[in-house]
Protein backbone atom coordinates (compact mmCIF):
# COMPACT_ATOMS: atom_id res chain seq x y z
CA UNK A 1 0.00 0.00 0.00
CA UNK A 2 1.39 3.41 -0.94
CA UNK A 3 1.80 6.22 1.56
CA UNK A 4 -1.06 8.20 -0.01
CA UNK A 5 -3.38 5.16 0.10
CA UNK A 6 -2.47 4.57 3.76
CA UNK A 7 -3.31 8.19 4.59
CA UNK A 8 -6.69 7.88 2.84
CA UNK A 9 -7.44 4.65 4.71
CA UNK A 10 -6.45 6.25 8.03
CA UNK A 11 -8.65 9.30 7.50
CA UNK A 12 -11.54 7.12 6.33
CA UNK A 13 -11.28 5.16 9.58
CA UNK A 14 -11.31 8.40 11.61
CA UNK A 15 -14.32 9.65 9.63
CA UNK A 16 -16.27 6.45 10.32
CA UNK A 17 -15.51 6.85 14.03
CA UNK A 18 -16.54 10.52 14.08
CA UNK A 19 -19.96 9.93 15.75
CA UNK A 20 -18.25 7.94 18.53
CA UNK A 21 -15.62 10.67 18.99
CA UNK A 22 -18.31 13.36 19.18
CA UNK A 23 -20.26 11.30 21.74
CA UNK A 24 -17.15 10.86 23.91
CA UNK A 25 -16.39 14.58 23.76
CA UNK A 26 -19.99 15.41 24.78
CA UNK A 27 -19.75 12.93 27.66
CA UNK A 28 -16.50 14.56 28.82
CA UNK A 29 -18.07 18.03 28.69
CA UNK A 30 -21.12 16.81 30.63
CA UNK A 31 -18.86 15.30 33.30
CA UNK A 32 -17.13 18.67 33.77
CA UNK A 33 -20.49 20.47 33.61
CA UNK A 34 -19.01 23.38 31.70
CA UNK A 35 -18.21 24.21 28.08
CA UNK A 36 -14.79 25.80 27.79
CA UNK A 37 -11.96 25.64 25.31
CA UNK A 38 -9.98 23.50 27.78
CA UNK A 39 -12.73 20.90 28.32
CA UNK A 40 -13.48 20.62 24.60
CA UNK A 41 -9.80 20.31 23.60
CA UNK A 42 -9.04 17.76 26.33
CA UNK A 43 -12.21 15.89 25.41
CA UNK A 44 -11.16 15.67 21.77
CA UNK A 45 -7.66 14.49 22.73
CA UNK A 46 -9.03 11.86 25.11
CA UNK A 47 -11.60 10.67 22.56
CA UNK A 48 -8.90 10.28 19.92
CA UNK A 49 -6.73 8.47 22.44
CA UNK A 50 -9.51 6.08 23.43
CA UNK A 51 -10.44 5.25 19.85
CA UNK A 52 -6.98 5.19 18.26
CA UNK A 53 -4.25 4.55 20.85
CA UNK A 54 -5.52 2.13 23.48
CA UNK A 55 -4.88 -1.58 23.04
CA UNK A 56 -8.55 -2.34 22.40
CA UNK A 57 -9.44 -2.61 18.70
CA UNK A 58 -10.91 0.59 17.27
CA UNK A 59 -14.68 0.73 17.12
CA UNK A 60 -15.58 1.08 13.46
CA UNK A 61 -19.08 2.20 12.60
CA UNK A 62 -20.68 0.88 9.44
CA UNK A 63 -21.62 4.35 8.22
CA UNK A 64 -25.16 3.09 7.65
CA UNK A 65 -28.33 3.86 9.61
CA UNK A 66 -31.85 2.80 8.70
CA UNK A 67 -34.32 5.15 10.49
CA UNK A 68 -37.27 2.77 10.05
CA UNK A 69 -35.36 -0.18 11.44
CA UNK A 70 -34.05 2.03 14.24
CA UNK A 71 -37.62 2.98 15.16
CA UNK A 72 -38.69 -0.68 15.12
CA UNK A 73 -35.72 -1.55 17.32
CA UNK A 74 -36.66 1.11 19.88
CA UNK A 75 -40.34 0.10 19.93
CA UNK A 76 -39.49 -3.58 20.31
CA UNK A 77 -37.09 -2.78 23.15
CA UNK A 78 -39.82 -0.88 25.00
CA UNK A 79 -42.26 -3.74 24.42
CA UNK A 80 -39.77 -6.37 25.65
CA UNK A 81 -38.89 -4.37 28.77
CA UNK A 82 -42.56 -3.79 29.62
CA UNK A 83 -43.65 -7.41 29.16
CA UNK A 84 -40.58 -8.85 30.93
CA UNK A 85 -41.02 -6.44 33.85
CA UNK A 86 -44.59 -7.61 34.38
CA UNK A 87 -43.60 -11.27 34.09
CA UNK A 88 -40.78 -10.90 36.62
CA UNK A 89 -43.07 -8.97 38.99
CA UNK A 90 -45.69 -11.76 38.84
CA UNK A 91 -43.04 -14.42 39.50
CA UNK A 92 -41.66 -12.43 42.43
CA UNK A 93 -45.00 -12.44 44.29
CA UNK A 94 -46.12 -15.94 43.27
CA UNK A 95 -45.58 -18.23 46.30
CA UNK A 96 -45.83 -21.34 44.11
CA UNK A 97 -42.97 -20.36 41.84
CA UNK A 98 -39.65 -22.12 42.40
CA UNK A 99 -36.67 -20.56 40.61
CA UNK A 100 -35.02 -22.69 37.96
CA UNK A 101 -32.57 -20.65 35.94
CA UNK A 102 -29.85 -21.37 33.39
CA UNK A 103 -26.58 -20.09 32.02
CA UNK A 104 -27.06 -20.18 28.26
CA UNK A 105 -24.48 -19.82 25.50
CA UNK A 106 -25.75 -18.07 22.38
CA UNK A 107 -23.78 -18.08 19.13
CA UNK A 108 -24.14 -14.66 17.52
CA UNK A 109 -24.33 -14.25 13.75
CA UNK A 110 -21.81 -11.39 13.48
CA UNK A 111 -18.32 -10.70 14.81
CA UNK A 112 -18.69 -6.92 15.08
CA UNK A 113 -17.57 -5.62 18.48
CA UNK A 114 -20.14 -2.83 18.27
CA UNK A 115 -23.05 -5.17 17.45
CA UNK A 116 -21.94 -7.62 20.14
CA UNK A 117 -21.78 -4.86 22.75
CA UNK A 118 -25.14 -3.37 21.80
CA UNK A 119 -26.75 -6.82 21.78
CA UNK A 120 -25.35 -7.58 25.24
CA UNK A 121 -26.57 -4.23 26.57
CA UNK A 122 -30.03 -4.68 25.04
CA UNK A 123 -30.37 -8.18 26.50
CA UNK A 124 -29.25 -7.04 29.96
CA UNK A 125 -31.74 -4.15 29.96
CA UNK A 126 -34.66 -6.60 29.67
CA UNK A 127 -35.58 -7.96 33.13
CA UNK A 128 -35.01 -11.68 33.55
CA UNK A 129 -31.83 -11.92 31.46
CA UNK A 130 -28.34 -10.60 32.07
CA UNK A 131 -25.12 -11.20 30.13
CA UNK A 132 -22.43 -12.67 32.40
CA UNK A 133 -19.61 -13.19 29.90
CA UNK A 134 -18.64 -12.61 26.27
CA UNK A 135 -16.32 -14.75 24.18
CA UNK A 136 -15.30 -12.14 21.63
CA UNK A 137 -13.14 -14.47 19.54
CA UNK A 138 -15.95 -16.98 18.94
CA UNK A 139 -18.85 -14.52 19.03
CA UNK A 140 -20.53 -16.17 22.02
CA UNK A 141 -22.73 -14.53 24.64
CA UNK A 142 -23.20 -16.26 27.99
CA UNK A 143 -26.29 -15.08 29.79
CA UNK A 144 -28.22 -15.91 32.93
CA UNK A 145 -31.88 -16.45 32.09
CA UNK A 146 -34.75 -16.60 34.55
CA UNK A 147 -37.40 -19.32 34.45
CA UNK A 148 -35.81 -21.73 31.97
CA UNK A 149 -37.34 -25.05 32.96
CA UNK A 150 -37.40 -26.81 29.60
CA UNK A 151 -35.42 -27.01 26.38
CA UNK A 152 -38.21 -24.98 24.77
CA UNK A 153 -37.58 -22.16 27.30
CA UNK A 154 -33.87 -22.20 26.51
CA UNK A 155 -34.57 -22.17 22.77
CA UNK A 156 -36.95 -19.24 23.27
CA UNK A 157 -34.19 -17.25 25.02
CA UNK A 158 -31.72 -18.00 22.23
CA UNK A 159 -34.21 -16.87 19.62
CA UNK A 160 -34.86 -13.67 21.55
CA UNK A 161 -31.13 -12.89 21.62
CA UNK A 162 -30.72 -13.59 17.90
CA UNK A 163 -33.81 -11.49 17.17
CA UNK A 164 -32.31 -8.58 19.11
CA UNK A 165 -29.01 -8.92 17.26
CA UNK A 166 -30.87 -9.05 13.96
CA UNK A 167 -32.81 -5.85 14.68
CA UNK A 168 -29.61 -4.04 15.71
CA UNK A 169 -27.78 -5.15 12.55
CA UNK A 170 -30.68 -4.15 10.30
CA UNK A 171 -30.71 -0.72 11.98
CA UNK A 172 -26.99 0.15 12.06
CA UNK A 173 -25.00 -2.76 10.62
CA UNK A 174 -23.26 -2.88 7.28
CA UNK A 175 -25.03 -4.14 4.18
CA UNK A 176 -23.03 -7.37 4.33
CA UNK A 177 -24.05 -7.95 7.95
CA UNK A 178 -27.70 -7.20 7.12
CA UNK A 179 -27.62 -9.70 4.26
CA UNK A 180 -26.05 -12.29 6.56
CA UNK A 181 -28.71 -12.00 9.28
CA UNK A 182 -31.50 -12.06 6.68
CA UNK A 183 -30.08 -15.29 5.25
CA UNK A 184 -29.83 -16.78 8.74
CA UNK A 185 -33.44 -15.78 9.44
CA UNK A 186 -34.63 -17.49 6.26
CA UNK A 187 -32.71 -20.61 7.21
CA UNK A 188 -34.22 -20.68 10.72
CA UNK A 189 -37.72 -20.31 9.30
CA UNK A 190 -37.09 -23.10 6.80
CA UNK A 191 -35.81 -25.37 9.58
CA UNK A 192 -38.86 -24.55 11.70
CA UNK A 193 -41.17 -25.36 8.81
CA UNK A 194 -39.40 -28.67 8.22
CA UNK A 195 -39.52 -29.62 11.92
CA UNK A 196 -43.23 -28.83 12.14
CA UNK A 197 -43.95 -30.85 9.04
CA UNK A 198 -41.93 -33.85 10.22
CA UNK A 199 -43.93 -36.84 11.46
CA UNK A 200 -44.04 -37.38 15.23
Amino acid sequence: MTHAAADVSRWRSVWRQLPLIVALVLLWVFLWDQVTVLTVVTGVLLALGVTRVLYLPPVLLSGRFNPWRGLLLGLRMMYDVTIASMEVAVLAIDPRWKPLNSIIAVQLLTRSDLVTTLTAEAISVVPGTVVVDIDRERGLLYLHALGTRTEADIDRVRRAVLGTEERIVLAIGSRAQAASVRAARRERRANDARSKGAPA
